[in-house]
């Protein structure tokens, strides 16, 4: 009997750990500020990679890239699936099969309004996450821009698929405010940002508007580099595009939301249901302002808008 029980005991010992297998697919590299928040909540919440804990990253590089980056990982091959980002994300991974969770990182749709889920306060189904507000905010960064420069007439906006929610409600808001638009709209990647820059009428050059998409946000230091070599005002949603160069950002840290986007995981992994788990919305909001390409570019930003600043890059 002690034989048995040393032999069940050493049986026991060399199970394997069991391993909670995530997947994304993602506009974003994996090395990326964004994947990077999101691995090193997973850390602080007790996820080890290669210990307790695996994540499998494909990158897209086109909207029409997502079904097949998803199948990639094959039936069975993820506890929990992540879809951040643009729509066509979440309708790849609800078109796999099987009933893995789904996380979702909405940041350029509405997946209450899209019908994916019944409600924000039960999601219900399999999916559940963040959801950023950028169709709103859109309309906000319009008129903070017209708040900094009351003599603000025309602008240039770049956007493309997965932004076009955004265009259309920018195009509302600049009309009220006596803004004319030059919409640049990108097609398949890469952007050739200089190109479509030189496309847009003089007039609207002084100022650039790239709306929230997946490839500004991956190259916002070409299209930062772009505004301050046209000396452009330019203003997007992430502060990550001010620190690049930018001269505004107002928006909710999209960081942030990858980070949250792991408590989620966490909460599935012990047994949480996805539709039963409350789809959030961030609260705050933060308005960068970057000086030093302010005086780069030879505008003056407003004291008040200064006051309002959450933080002012010198």
């Amino acid at each position: 009997m002690g034989s048995l029980a040393a032999c069940a005991g050493h049986a026991h010992a060399q199970q394997p750990r069991k391993i909670l297998r995530v997947v994304a697919a993602s506009g974003q590299p994996r090395s990326s500020v964004l994947w990077l928040s999101f691995l090193e909540r997973m850390t602080r919440l007790g996820y080890e990679e290669g210990r307790n804990f695996s994540f499998d990253h494909v990158l897209v590089d086109s909207a029409d890239a997502y079904p097949e980056a998803y199948r990639r990982f094959g039936v069975g091959a993820a506890d929990i699936i992540i879809a951040p980002g643009p729509e066509f994300s979440l309708r790849a991974a609800l078109a796999l099969p099987g009933e893995a969770p789904i996380v979702m990182v909405a940041i350029d749709y509405d997946p209450l309004l899209r019908g994916y889920v019944k409600s924000l306060a039960r999601p219900e189904g399999r999916a559940t996450g963040l959801m950023l507000q950028q169709i709103e905010l859109a309309e906000k960064r319009v008129q903070i821009l017209k708040d900094a420069f009351p003599d603000l007439r025309a602008m240039t906006v770049f956007w493309d698929r997965y932004s076009s929610d955004q265009w259309s409600v920018t195009k509302d808001a600049a009309a009220k405010l006596g803004i004319r638009l030059a919409g640049i709209e990108f097609g398949n990647p890469p952007y050739d940002y200089e190109k479509a820059f030189a496309e847009a009428p003089a007039e609207a050059r002084g100022t650039l508007l790239p709306l929230t998409s997946p490839f500004f946000f991956r190259e916002r230091d070409k299209v930062a580099a772009l505004a301050l070599r046209h000396r452009a005002i330019l203003m997007f949603s992430d502060r990550a595009m001010a620190e690049a160069g930018g001269l505004m950002t107002y928006g909710t840290s999209i960081p942030a939301a990858f980070a949250r986007a792991a408590d989620y995981v966490d909460r599935i992994a012990k047994g949480a249901k996805p539709g039963d788990l409350p789809i959030e919305q961030p609260t705050k909001f933060e308005l960068v302002v970057n000086l030093k390409t302010a005086r780069a570019i030879g505008v003056t930003v407003p004291p008040l808008l200064l006051a309002r600043a959450d933080e002012v890059i010198e």
